[in-house]
């Protein structure tokens, strides 16, 4: 029982620090997730071709070459979100993913972030399936 009360904190605390990077991410980039089509169209976006960029070259980089980044990292991380998700409810059940994604949510708006900035709630999310 203690080893699965460690993992829901841990996966609490992993869902709310991946929910800061895509909700900062998506204010940055002008993009609203607050619902799933919003985020299925990002999740859809087609990877960028060419080679990656990193450190001082990300840096000297053009605007639209970096927005690329960007988008392509906010895709990323909101595809990792749900896979984060979907192992929760195949270990943990629906009910404590529920409490575990409402959890890092509420962190999240404690820390003035507003409720759907990086997706949509726990509620809309788990209402739909």
């Amino acid at each position: 029982m203690q080893i699965e009360v460690e993992q829901a904190r841990r996966l609490s605390v992993s869902l709310e620090t991946l929910g800061e990077r895509i909700a900062r991410l998506a204010i940055g980039l002008g993009i609203k997730l607050n619902d799933q089509q919003a985020v299925q169209q990002v999740i859809d976006q087609a990877p960028p071709r060419g080679r990656g960029t990193s450190g001082r070259a990300a840096q000297a980089m053009s605007g639209g070459r970096r927005v690329v980044l960007l988008r392509e990292e906010l895709r990323g991380l909101l595809v990792l979100r749900y896979q984060l998700e979907t192992v929760s409810l195949n270990q943990h059940g629906l009910e404590l993913t529920r409490e575990i994604v409402s959890l890092a949510e509420y962190r999240l708006e404690q820390r003035g972030f507003r409720p759907g900035a990086n997706g949509p709630d726990a509620d809309g999310l788990f209402n739909e399936h």
